[in-house]
């Protein structure tokens, strides 16, 4: 199978600083891929890049065989298969969470109203906010606008999702709610691209772990390998010092390491 999304030699530099360097990485339809590495590593300009929020140097980076660097690139056109959710809602204040959701389907997409407020209700019930159709964004708890922001993403018909620290932002008993909604997109074939430092649950969701350090792609693995037998010296170091804050963590704040705990599907 051909890959849906492809990064060959691709580089990135904010100024005189190369933040993303050669990276190489090919998504198949369907998979699950966690990008994981310490804060700066370059994940979320990855992922900011391949929605066209950033602009790359040079490489290239092709989505169902399209060049997308070719500076002929609709990227409005291109956003609406690529959705991505952010640690910050943006969700509009002013506007109740139905109307939230229908903004880009009838503006963007200009779909007919009932077809794309039935799918919107359909998502806000998957998500157990069917009740919060009417609501505002200041009366729904974080892990709420999470979903929320979720579903928006999801009403655009998306063919790949990125998630980029969603939960970062989440009192730790808010993450569980959040996590499991995108582990069921997981199991239902969606292509996912997951930013995140909750480690149980990147081991629990992912086909494959990408690994960065330093703009680079480390090691590649499925997340058995990835998390039993790191082939980095830095890898390992880097899930050694996860694993310390971790028991720190269960020591002082039970909830915590139980939000963290998800079984294996």
């Amino acid at each position: 199978m051909s890959a849906l999304i492809e990064f060959q030699g691709f580089n990135k530099f904010f100024g005189e600083q190369q933040v993303l360097k050669g990276i190489d990485l090919q998504v198949k339809s369907g998979e699950v891929i966690v990008i994981l590495g310490p804060s700066g590593c370059g994940k979320s300009t990855l992922l900011r890049c391949l929605n066209g929020l950033e602009t790359a140097h040079s490489g290239h980076l092709k989505f169902a065989g399209r060049e997308l660097l070719d500076k002929a690139t609709d990227w409005r056109e291109v956003r609406q298969q690529i959705g991505m959710v952010f640690q910050s809602y943006h969700l509009f204040p002013h506007m109740s969470v139905l109307d939230n959701l229908l903004l880009g389907p009838l503006k963007v997409q200009k779909r007919e109203r009932r077809e794309a407020q039935q799918q919107a209700e359909a998502l806000l019930a998957r998500v157990g906010l069917a009740d919060k159709r009417d609501a505002f964004p200041r009366q729904l708890s974080g892990g709420q606008q999470q979903r929320i922001a979720i579903v928006r993403s999801l009403c655009m018909n998306p063919r790949v999702m990125l998630f980029d620290e969603v939960t970062a932002a989440l009192d730790p008993e808010m993450v569980k709610e959040v996590l499991e909604v995108i582990q069921g997109l997981a199991r239902e074939g969606m292509t996912l691209l997951i930013v995140t430092h909750e480690m149980a649950f990147a081991r629990a969701v992912a086909d494959r772990i990408v690994f960065m350090d330093g703009g680079r792609i480390l090691e590649q693995n499925p997340p058995e390998l990835f998390f039993t037998n790191p082939q980095t010296a830095r890898a390992q170091q880097f899930l050694e010092k996860f694993s310390y804050v971790e028991a720190l963590t269960s020591t002082t704040s039970p909830t915590t390491s139980q939000t963290k705990e998800l079984e294996l599907p």
